[in-house]
Parts: structure tokens; sequence; C-alpha cells
């Protein structure tokens, strides 16, 4: 038997973590963690990026769990699951779109906003960078592509410099090379080009590259 669902909006707390200073800053980067990461751990991969007028936040995904990970329990957070998909995706763009708010609106005018997204995080990073409602000038994606059910037109025109980087390391178990340049094509084709950037290595976000980035 199927019973309807009912909803009810509520507000939660949500956490973010920092690096630099905001004072003075003029570009901030947002990072958008993987599956079953913490923010806090995360923001460490993202420290050769710090520099005076750059600011690096690590927003945490709202839905927390237990995770089995070398016979020991630990605790993850993750952006979304297949269960009442549609609703986290909005409550996530929602999420997203009040932290921006926060912290451009109280930035001087213009400050430049780049999205890294990583794996799970890089699908997240995707449909906010296409949905929400600051112009982002840098999408990079770091072992993961554009999800293949989001509008790649309005994804390129909320790309304010249309700039987007793929960042995959070539031993990464769960994004091939071949994966990589069926998406860069199928990206070309909507006239939105993908700059590749390879690094020696599996599924995470090279400290290296990071750097190169910044």
């Amino acid at each position: 038997m199927s019973y309807p669902a009912h909803r009810l909006m509520v507000t939660r707390s949500a956490r973010y973590y920092v690096l630099g200073d905001r004072a003075g800053a003029q570009e901030v980067w947002v990072a958008l963690h993987g599956y079953s990461q913490l923010a806090s751990n995360f923001l460490k991969w993202f420290e050769p990026a710090v520099r005076p007028g750059r600011i690096i936040v690590a927003p945490e995904a709202l839905s927390r769990s237990y995770f089995e990970e070398n016979q020991a329990r630990r605790v993850g957070a993750s952006w979304m699951t297949r269960e009442d998909r549609d609703a986290e995706i909005e409550d996530y763009l929602r999420y997203l779109d009040q932290l921006a708010d926060e912290l451009v609106g109280a930035l001087p005018p213009r400050v430049r906003l780049e999205v890294h997204g990583f794996s799970q995080g890089a699908a997240t990073a995707c449909r906010w960078a296409a949905l929400g409602r600051h112009p982002v000038n840098r999408l990079v994606l770091w072992g993961g592509t554009v999800p293949p059910d989001l509008d790649l037109e309005r994804l390129r025109s909320s790309l304010r410099d249309g700039s987007l980087v793929v960042a995959v390391g070539d031993k990464d178990q769960f994004v091939s090379t071949e994966a990589v340049r069926n998406e860069q094509a199928r990206l070309l084709g909507v006239g939105l080009p993908a700059v590749i950037r390879t690094f020696a290595g599996g599924h995470y976000v090279d400290r290296a590259t990071v750097a190169a980035l910044a």
C-alpha cells in the first residue's frame, strides 16, 4: 500500500569552515566535499590555495550518518540519496544560496566566486552553479563529471567567465580516462569547453593541482 507524502518546511542549523581572512577578501572559493566526508577534514586539501584576498569555504552537507571504515565507526555527511531526490536537491540549493548570500553580501561588489566539488560534491557543485542565484567565475570538478540530467545550456549561461575544469587522477577508480574524454566532447557540443587537468593519483583532491589552479 502506498501512502501520500506530506511536507513541512523546517529551519535547521548547518555548519561550514573557513580558511583565510574575510577582511578585505575579493575572492571566495566554495569547496564541496564528497560522499561520507566531513567538511573540516576536506578543507585541508585546499590549504595550498590560501593567499591574501581569498577565503576558502567548506560547507558541510546536511545529511550525516555513521560509516564503517577499517573496522571502525566514523561519521560522514552526504549531499543527497535517491530517496526523495528532488526535495534533497532543492534543500541543498537553498542552503548554498543562503551561505553565499552571507559570504558574498559582506564583501566588496563583484567578488569573484569559484566553486570546487569533489566526487558526489562535483554533481552538487554543477547543480548549484547552474541553478543557484550567484554567478560562478570558475567551476572545478574533482573526480566527477556534470550530472547527465542537468541542462548544459543553463550551466553554460551561469558560468560568468565560461570556465570549467575537470581534475582527475590517472588512477581514479571511479572516473575513467574515457569518461573524461566523453564528458569533454559532450560539453564542447554546447559551447562549454572544459580544461582537463590530470594528476598522478587516485580518487582525491590533489594538493599540487590545487596550488597550480590557485
